[in-house]
């Protein structure tokens, strides 16, 4: 049994050595996907920075963390840099420890009690509670929509939905930033590579970074 499952694996996995030489392209991909994320975040914060530190320090409407302005400009910083990071391909391990921390915090201190689903879907088999209970209040928003509103217009680039304001989507960053931390920025894709090269550096792995 062992000697014909390994008959039949080796032309197989021996087809896909031919391409080994995209294996960069996957870093590429999640780097391109997480770095406007990551700009735009940093940027609203930036951009309003006293609101934000407000946030971040009142107890009653915010988060009620210690040292709030040191907190929101590492917060912004490293949400705008490490964008800016992501997007050339620089330092990429680096830049992925503290990203992973910030979407910690984002998902303990900000989503948690909301449980997984950034949008609430009742019919998600992660549906809690609080999920469960928006099905009445969006079907009694859509029928005041309908009612009184021009619903078709309303809702022609998109159904009408309930943020629910999960964890997920800081959870699903926090993922893509893992892999990046393992995999490096990507082979010819990334700065990390070039500069591996050039100076003699983790030139065999794979996915320099």
């Amino acid at each position: 049994m062992n000697s014909r499952l390994t008959t039949l694996y080796r032309p197989l996995q021996g087809s896909l050595q031919h391409v080994q030489w995209g294996d960069g392209l996957a870093p590429l991909l999640l780097r391109l996907y997480l770095a406007p994320i990551m700009l735009q975040a940093g940027w609203n914060k930036l951009s309003h920075f006293e609101d934000t530190a407000a946030w971040f320090g009142n107890p009653d409407w915010g988060l009620g963390l210690p040292f709030p302005e040191l907190l929101a400009a590492l917060a912004a910083g490293t949400e705008f840099f490490g964008g800016l990071l992501l997007l050339i391909g620089l330092a990429v391990r680096w830049i992925s420890l503290p990203l992973m921390v910030t979407m910690i915090v984002a998902a303990v201190t900000v989503h948690w009690d909301n449980g997984w689903l950034a949008i609430a879907d009742p019919s998600s088999w992660l549906a809690n509670e609080r999920v469960m209970e928006s099905a009445e209040r969006l079907q009694r928003a859509r029928a005041i929509l309908q009612e009184h509103g021009n619903y078709d217009w309303l809702t022609g680039r998109g159904s009408v939905v309930i943020l629910n304001n999960g964890i997920e989507f800081a959870a699903t960053y926090f993922v893509m930033l893992l892999s990046l931390f393992f995999t490096g920025g990507g082979r010819f894709t990334s700065l990390d590579y070039w500069l591996a090269r050039r100076t003699g550096l983790g030139v065999q792995p794979p996915s320099d970074g």
